[in-house]
C-alpha cells in the first residue's frame, strides 16, 4: 500500500512538472519513485521518508546547479530569439493610451495591453514606445525617443 502511495504522489508531481516547467517538482517526483522502491523492499514509513528527504535533496543538490549552468537565453547563445525574449527589446505602436493602469499597444503586429514602465509617463496614440519588460500578457513600456512616431501606413 505504501508503495501506491509513493507512486502517485511521483506521477502527481511529474505531471504537475510538465504545467510549471521548472525542472523542480520532477526533483520531487525521483524522491517519490525512490521511496516507493524502498516501500516494495519492505522499509518502513520512516525509512521511506528519509529515502524521498533524501534522494530529492541530492537531486536537486547535484542537477539544479547543472541545469542553471546550462540554461542559457538566445542573446547568449547565439540563437534567435522566440517568446517573451523576442518581444522585450522590441518597439511597439501605441493604438490606446497608454499610462500606469492600462493602455494597447501593437507588437510586430499583435495587439498586447500596456502599461507605463514609469508611472509619470502618458503615452499617446500614435507614439513609438520601447518594449521593457513583459509580466504575464502585459508589456512594459517607455517612450521610445530614437523613432519617428508615426508609421508608414502599411505597417499598421
Amino acid at each position: 500500500m505504501d508503495a501506491v502511495f509513493w507512486i502517485v504522489l511521483g506521477v502527481v508531481l511529474a505531471v504537475a512538472e510538465i504545467f510549471t516547467a521548472t525542472l523542480f517538482l520532477i526533483m520531487f517526483a525521483v524522491g517519490a519513485f525512490a521511496a516507493a522502491g524502498a516501500a516494495a523492499l519492505g522499509a518502513p514509513v520512516a525509512v521511506q521518508a528519509v529515502v524521498f528527504a533524501a534522494v530529492s535533496a541530492l537531486t536537486v543538490l547535484a542537477a539544479r546547479p547543472v541545469i542553471q549552468r546550462h540554461k542559457q537565453s538566445a542573446m547568449e547563445s547565439g540563437d534567435t530569439a522566440f517568446g517573451i525574449e523576442a518581444i522585450e527589446g522590441s518597439t511597439a505602436l501605441v493604438l490606446e493610451q497608454v499610462d500606469s493602469d492600462k493602455g494597447m499597444v501593437k507588437i510586430d503586429g499583435e495587439v498586447w495591453s500596456a502599461r507605463a514602465y514609469d508611472a509619470t509617463q502618458v503615452l499617446a496614440p500614435g507614439e513609438r514606445v520601447q518594449v521593457i519588460q513583459v509580466k504575464g500578457a502585459v508589456a512594459l513600456v517607455w517612450r521610445d525617443v530614437a523613432t519617428p512616431a508615426e508609421l508608414p501606413e502599411a505597417e499598421r
